[in-house]
């Protein structure tokens, strides 16, 4: 099996991890009261099992890119959403509705168009220490400016989640093609240190915020989570790695046309998701003219200590009088 299709196999098994790891921790995000602290979180069994289905996708997603480049290697994350769309259906014991299969097949042709123009060959270039201290920097101070305080906070700790764990997708293959080189280098320095100093707090810093973020539902975060990564990461491929689109002008119409056709597929699936968590909406296969259950709340019987006294009539109902 060569280089590529290596990457490719690795990189769908990390997205099915990744997968079922954001679909535990919407589950307990669910359970989990907002003012919640991170040492709580320590103290669950659910928690510790999305911390390890995400360090297993983490851990094939990087032996993917010790074969593949992040332009090729980080668009197949996208399948995390495509994978979780089942996955959370099942949990929530229901099925899989027409507008999600929608954005899956979408997102799917997106991203294969997407892959036609990725370059295929193995990656060689790493990032020199004040490049990884530039890009850690850049990246704080985004993170910053999405994490104050204002509306919408679910999908701006999503897009920080994205972008953190984009750069730390970024770094990784710094280090694993710094520790893997067989050019005689030292295999420890200061660069090395650093870099895998900031993977450490990147990847923490997303989950974080990913668990954050999955507290007003799956749907619309872990796609904002799922457009933000490989945005991230193929920006510092191609302006620090020297990674190209291959094929020319064509290639790059052909990139515009799925990327356009993945943002279509992941907002289809964020509409659908956000409307499976919402118990008014009816439901998506619902015929038009169906009888919709009334949520009129019918009065609950009177209790004992609000009886009328002894020898005082009730009252009449309204429609009995006269």
């Amino acid at each position: 099996m060569n280089a590529t299709l290596l990457a490719v196999a690795l990189s769908l098994v990390s997205a099915g991890a990744y997968a079922a790891a954001a679909v535990a921790q919407s589950r307990l995000a669910g359970r989990t009261d907002p003012s919640t602290g991170v040492l709580r979180l320590l103290g669950r069994g659910a928690w510790w099992s999305a911390v390890g289905l995400n360090a297993a996708g983490a851990l094939l997603h990087v032996a993917a890119l010790n074969f593949g480049p992040l332009t090729l290697v980080q668009p197949l994350g996208a399948l995390t959403l495509v994978v979780a769309v089942p996955l959370g259906a099942r949990a929530a014991g229901r099925r899989v509705g027409r507008t999600e299969w929608r954005g899956t097949a979408l997102t799917l042709l997106g991203l294969g168009a997407l892959l036609l123009t990725a370059g295929g060959s193995a990656p060689h270039e790493t990032l020199s220490l004040p490049e990884a201290l530039g890009v850690g920097a850049a990246t704080m101070a985004v993170v910053a400016g999405l994490g104050r305080p204002g509306a919408r906070p679910g999908l701006r700790h999503a897009a920080a989640s994205g972008i953190t764990s984009g750069v730390a997708s970024a770094l990784t293959q710094t280090l694993t093609v710094a520790v893997t080189d067989h050019s005689g280098g030292p295999l420890f320095s200061w660069r090395l240190l650093t870099v895998a100093l900031l993977v450490s707090a990147f990847a923490m810093g997303g989950l974080l915020l990913s668990q954050t973020a999955y507290r007003g539902g799956l749907g619309a975060p872990l796609a904002v989570v799922t457009l933000a990564n490989p945005v991230a990461a193929a920006a510092i491929g191609l302006a620090l790695l020297g990674e190209r689109l291959q094929g020319g002008p064509v290639s790059l119409v052909l990139a515009l046309l799925g990327t356009a056709a993945a943002v279509r597929g992941v907002v289809l699936l964020s509409r659908a998701q956000a409307r499976n968590t919402d118990p008014a909406a009816p439901p998506e296969d619902a015929v038009p003219g169906d009888q919709v259950p009334s949520r009129v709340v019918i009065g609950s019987p009177r209790r004992a200590d609000t009886a009328p006294p002894a020898g005082v009539p009730e009252p009449l109902p309204a429609h009995a009088s006269g």
